[in-house]
């Protein structure tokens, strides 16, 4: 027997806005979180990609020096979001303890930051350096830090997933999380991703020529997702988090139901390790509404993964259309904030409910001129008023890994 999973509170820290009042802003007035890249004094004078989504606004953490010695900044912003979701959804503590709530949070690669430091200071052949390694900077650096500093702060002792795969972290983190629920093992869960801003990271899709270098001097002309123009992705950072519910259970304390994962999929495209495919991105989306138990026909609107890569964007979009055909509205919401990694499913389902709950569907940022191999669908143009009833949310990441969240605007009836 399997139970039904809601939606019953979230949070994102973006570069377009933290908190759903300012993201809602700049998705209706177009604003772009994309900025000039910060100079970290490392790696910044090699790079050609000279921007970044930055999250470039302070934040009150507040957290206890208890808490803060384990955390790097990825870990910071992945408690912060947990805080504010369970701060706001009227879970009783004895529950949060209980073993009943799990935690499915993840990032791409750790803290990079930290990491750094602790590479500097193996190559510098210094022992008065190599004794500054703290006893804590692995805890901050490991790739699942996010996920144990928030079951640590919270006194959290349910299951822990942390899946790091890439670009669908977050996204595979809310699927795997939606199945703990679905299929008893957990009653609720934290799910979601974070990675923080380092020039490391931009230098890794810079070698790999994946990154924008066009726009340089206006960095809030791109990335520029299906347009003739684009070219290439822009990193990002950010946290996103959602808190997953058994139907039952939320019902049972009145809480607010903000919506439910009705399918989710993730395959592989068992080849290539980079290079999207086009089979392998069918099928998950197929998969999904094979899991959801609904046709294509209902699904309203699709937030694509559409990086702004040359090949990524066309290759999604003839497996949106050979799977929906042209009746789904399709937004890049990757176009306003850039890539934010292991973030990015996380954060793209957050502003897909926000947009549901308001009634409205934001339009892809700097599409001026649709490519033509990508023409077929039918894009948001400009800022459109309608209500969306299901939603899907496609992520593929480096390795293969394909996912797709499907979502419902409250109860699906």
């Amino acid at each position: 027997m399997t139970r039904r999973v809601v939606i019953t509170g979230c949070s994102a820290i973006t570069p377009i806005g933290y908190g759903k009042e300012d993201i809602v802003k700049s998705l209706r007035h177009g604003v772009s979180g994309v900025k000039p890249l910060r100079d970290d004094g490392l790696l910044t004078e090699y790079i050609h990609s000279r921007v970044f989504g930055t999250v470039d606004y302070a934040i009150d953490y507040g957290f206890s020096r208890t808490f803060r010695k384990t955390m790097g900044p990825v870990a910071y912003y992945a408690c912060q979001v947990a805080k504010d979701v369970l701060e706001s959804s009227g879970l009783e503590q004895d529950f949060i303890t209980s073993g009943r709530l799990g935690v499915s949070f993840s990032s791409t690669h750790g803290s990079p930051t930290v990491q750094r430091d602790i590479y500097k200071t193996f190559f510098s052949n210094s022992k008065k350096e190599f004794s500054s390694i703290g006893a804590v900077d692995y805890l901050k650096s490991m790739v699942h830090t996010t996920a144990v500093n928030i079951t640590r702060m919270f006194g959290i002792t349910g299951r822990v997933i942390a899946s790091s795969t890439a670009c669908t972290t977050s996204s595979q983190s809310i699927g795997l999380g939606y199945e703990m629920v679905k299929y008893g093992m957990q009653d609720a869960m934290l799910c979601g991703g974070a990675d923080e801003y380092d020039t490391t990271t931009v230098a890794v899709f810079d070698n790999l020529l994946a990154c924008s270098v066009d726009y340089n001097d206006t960095p809030e002309a791109t990335p520029r997702p299906f347009d003739r123009q684009r070219d290439g992705l822009v990193v990002g950072e950010g946290a996103g988090i959602l808190l997953l519910e058994e139907l039952e259970h939320a019902k049972a304390r009145g809480a607010e139901i903000l919506g439910e994962v009705v399918g989710f999929a993730s395959n592989n495209n068992g080849g290539d390790l980079i290079l999207p495919n086009l089979e392998g991105i069918t099928a998950t989306l197929e998969l999904a509404l094979a899991d959801a138990g609904i046709s294509a026909a209902e699904v309203d609107f699709i937030s694509a993964h559409a990086t702004a890569t040359k090949m990524g964007d066309v290759i999604e979009a003839q497996a949106i259309y050979d799977v929906y055909n042209e009746r789904p509205l399709v937004t890049g919401l990757k176009s306003y904030m850039g890539h934010t990694m292991g973030a990015c499913g996380a954060i793209e389902l957050i502003l897909t409910l926000y947009m549901m709950e308001q009634g409205f569907i934001a339009p892809t940022l700097n599409l001026e001129t649709v490519d033509e191999r990508c023409a077929m669908l039918r894009h948001t143009r400009g800022v459109t008023d309608r209500q969306t009833h299901i939603a899907a949310v496609q992520n593929f990441a480096f390795g293969g890994v394909n996912t797709c969240l499907l979502i419902a605007n409250g109860l699906h009836e």
